[in-house]
């Protein structure tokens, strides 16, 4: 398995929406978290209704992602998926299926949780920011549309 240093995991990370007012050191212990994992070419990432404990960053390769088995996106290398698994651990809405061998950084909920509950809980108020950011994008264009 190829090395993901330091400095690839922080920029990936720094590409995700969620983690985007996060620091260089908030980044740097989120990258310390997650876990480089090589997966063999048809393996399901994730399943669509099932509990989602991690939050996935392409290094390498393709995965599609499909809803009742009608594909809706090819994701590849800087793409992610279950960042809301972060959050909530709620079901998956997708089920996600590597179609080349891949090369990801996981990163799983519990220690997420103990990185934001215990080491840098900085990382866990700008995670509501954004998303609270993002909440009045959606309520405005709702807005405008109506």
């Amino acid at each position: 398995m190829r090395r993901v240093n330091s400095d690839e995991r922080i920029n990936l990370l720094r590409g995700v929406w969620l983690f985007e007012r996060c620091t260089r050191k908030e980044l740097a212990a989120l990258a310390r978290m997650a876990t480089p994992l090589s997966v063999e070419q048809g393996r399901v990432l994730a399943r669509e209704g099932t509990v989602g404990e991690e939050f996935i960053v392409v290094v390498e390769g393709v995965a599609s992602a499909t809803i009742r088995s009608e594909e809706l996106a090819q994701i590849g290398p800087g793409s992610f998926f279950g960042e809301l698994a972060l959050l909530d651990g709620g079901p998956r809405t997708a089920t996600v299926r590597a179609q080349t061998p891949m090369l990801v950084l996981v990163l799983s909920r519990s220690d997420f949780d103990s990185l934001v509950d215990q080491a840098i809980p900085s990382v866990g108020r700008r995670m509501l920011i954004t998303l609270a950011e993002r909440l009045r994008d959606v309520d405005a264009r709702v807005a405008s549309a109506g």
